[in-house]
């Protein structure tokens, strides 16, 4: 890759929303290169200069209510895995809100630990998977399938399984980028909802079990095989602990 490529994608790389594949081009890249690691590094002092507390306030009354609704309304039925044309013009819209959604956790919550962000990244990783066309990159409930599919593509092998004979079945999987580094995800439904299972090594091993809500999105986070499990939806916490149990029992 040279400058000439690179430059124009060092916003898009900054704020995670290049695909995998693309961050580790950019990233090889700015390695070696003092022209491009000098420009990623203008953008993280700008970050650091508005994330300072003077710069922090309270949300406008009815912000919450107001993307929820923007967001309900652009994640109805569409097609899984494909829009129609006209809703391409919808796509902007939804990488606004999933923004604006992130922002709003943030603040809220008072972005004063790590926790907090990673509960807003997954909630936003999840709206954005339902908004913008991205909820899976292999597209199979084929669990032979979706498993090598990851090859290459993270450096740890995920467990895969249909729970289809127990009310969830198996969509498909992608790559996020959560917490710094990449993420296997596994899409499941559960009726016409869908939970997103995010993925990646832990460092050390933690309680079984630990329940979120964040702006009516359930998180469950268990671990297992030196694993970290954060699943994320809207169904109920029981449904959300049944599928956990369903992941340790296939272990």
């Amino acid at each position: 890759m040279t400058c000439e490529q690179a430059l124009p994608l060092l916003s898009a790389y900054f704020d995670r929303e290049l695909d995998v594949a693309k961050s580790l081009e950019v990233e090889g890249h700015a390695q070696g290169c003092n022209r491009c690691a000098a420009t990623l590094q203008q953008h993280d002092a700008l970050r650091t200069s508005l994330s300072g507390a003077a710069l922090v306030f309270a949300p406008p009354g009815g912000l919450e209510r107001r993307v929820r609704t923007a967001v309900r309304r652009e994640a109805r039925p569409s097609g899984l895995f494909a829009l129609q044309p006209w809703r391409w013009a919808a796509v902007p819209l939804a990488a606004t809100l999933a923004a604006a959604f992130a922002w709003s956790v943030a603040v809220n919550r008072g972005a004063t630990s790590g926790d907090d962000l990673l509960l807003a990244e997954l909630v936003s990783g999840h709206v954005r998977s339902l908004m913008a066309d991205h909820l899976v990159d292999v597209a199979t409930s084929d669990q032979h399938t979706v498993k090598p599919w990851f090859n290459g593509k993270v450096d740890f092998a995920p467990p895969v399984a249909d729970f289809k004979a127990s009310g969830f079945p198996l969509v498909g999987g992608r790559v996020d980028y959560i917490a710094g580094r990449p993420a296997a995800v596994l899409v499941f439904k559960r009726s016409q909802h869908t939970v997103n299972v995010f993925i990646w090594p832990a460092r050390k091993e933690e309680p079984a079990l630990r329940n979120a809500t964040v702006h009516g999105y359930h998180l469950l986070r268990w671990s297992g095989s030196g694993l970290r499990f954060w699943a994320v939806s809207d169904v109920s916490n029981t449904d959300m602990e049944s599928l956990a149990l369903l992941f340790q029992e296939a272990g």
